[in-house]
């Protein structure tokens, strides 16, 4: 019993956790969705509002995720901009192991 329970738990974790790769736009919390055109205003505006103490999000469609603190550097040259993002997702947050822009 206690060795299925085991596999169960490790199982979940490895979904939870998953590694994967998402292309979206790095926007900040208090604009989220508003920002995502990758325009040089909105570029501006994420990084006043980062600046400023709002946290940077991850908007990929309509979902809006947060960044670990861990991230906090490797997304920093980025804000405002559309990109891919290596890494991965616990719940709604994510680590980067990664960013780049797109290449297409």
């Amino acid at each position: 019993m206690n060795k299925i329970v085991l596999t169960i738990l490790t199982t979940g974790a490895l979904f939870t956790a998953s590694a994967a790769k998402w292309t979206g736009t790095i926007s900040d919390a208090k604009c989220g969705k508003a920002q995502v055109d990758a325009s040089e205003k909105s570029q501006a505006c994420v990084k006043k509002c980062t600046g400023a103490g709002q946290a940077a999000v991850f908007v990929v469609g309509d979902k809006v995720y947060t960044f670990d603190a861990k991230s906090a550097d490797k997304i920093k040259a980025h804000l405002g901009h559309k990109v891919e993002i290596n890494g991965s997702m616990k719940g709604d947050v994510v680590t980067v192991k990664s960013v780049k822009m797109p290449t297409s």
